[in-house]
């Protein structure tokens, strides 16, 4: 996993008020959880926003007043109407304990399917791991090759090394779906014989 750096100053005053004039400072409210004690800090909008905006999953190397801790961002609050970021969790890891965090899919290769007439369609963009957060790799790589027509991929026949896949068994990570065109061909190629 690709690593993020973060300096957060840590908060003394807590509650409603104290958070509405740390956004109005064009700071974040930011708690860090795991560790022996929660800390509450803040960090400034644009240092986050690198972290916030992008598909990618970090392993944030976070400095509160000079005491330095490996966290990974747990949830995430946005405004309902203009989007901007109104806290975050982060949570400290360790490499003894397994951390649970959802890990972009990549597919790669052309399936026979789409050669065929077909449209790949990734139904699920990120897969939720289980495992120690130095073994989590940056993405989860699918080869769809070998998927024909109609054919897909379930979360059961995706294998990643020293990772527990918590998402349901039995759904769909990515099909190659029929179009109207290829369904009047495999229909015109039936008619023939």
């Amino acid at each position: 996993m690709k690593t993020f750096e973060l300096k957060g100053a840590v908060r003394t005053d807590l509650g409603k008020k104290a958070s509405k004039a740390e956004r109005v400072a064009d700071t974040v409210p930011c708690v860090l959880y795991g560790g022996a004690e929660n800390v509450h800090f803040t960090a400034t909008a644009s240092d986050l926003r690198k972290l916030i905006y992008s598909p990618e999953v970090f392993v944030v190397d976070l400095t509160v007043d000079g005491k330095a801790c490996k966290a990974i961002m747990k949830a995430l609050q946005f405004q309902p109407v203009t989007d901007k970021v109104l806290h975050i969790d982060f949570l400290e890891v360790s490499d003894k304990k397994p951390v649970v965090v959802e890990i972009p899919v990549k597919l790669e290769g052309l399936a026979e399917g789409v050669k065929a007439g077909g449209k790949l369609a990734l139904e699920m963009r990120k897969l939720k791991v289980k495992g120690l957060y130095t073994q989590i790799p940056e993405n989860i790589v699918i080869d769809v090759t070998p998927l024909g027509l109609g054919k897909s991929v379930q979360v059961g026949a995706v294998a990643v090394e020293n990772m527990e896949i918590l998402n349901a068994k039995n759904a769909v990570v990515c099909q190659v779906k029929l179009t109207r065109a290829a369904r009047g061909a495999a229909a015109a190629a039936a008619s023939k014989k």
